[in-house]
């Protein structure tokens, strides 16, 4: 595999953790996420509807996984 989509999905998932509830770093690491995985299905060959989901999904499993101990990047845009 490629360095660059490992890179970018390294990124999805350290980024993936904006706010301080668990609802807010789930929604934040899903969109993060979505948008690096529509960057590796690109580059990978998948679609990029399937990098969107799976990154998505990685990304929001990230950001409900962590606590603002861990990873804080400050407050959400949307907050």
């Amino acid at each position: 595999m490629r360095p660059l989509p490992l890179l970018a999905l390294g990124a999805a998932l350290l980024l993936g953790a904006c706010g301080n509830t668990t609802g807010d770093r789930a929604l934040s690491g899903g969109a993060l996420g979505a948008g690096a995985g529509l960057a590796v299905g690109a580059v990978t060959g998948a679609t990029l509807l399937q990098g969107a989901i799976v990154g998505g999904a990685l990304g929001a499993a990230a950001g409900a996984l962590t606590n603002t101990d861990q990873v804080n990047l400050g407050r959400p845009a949307w907050r």
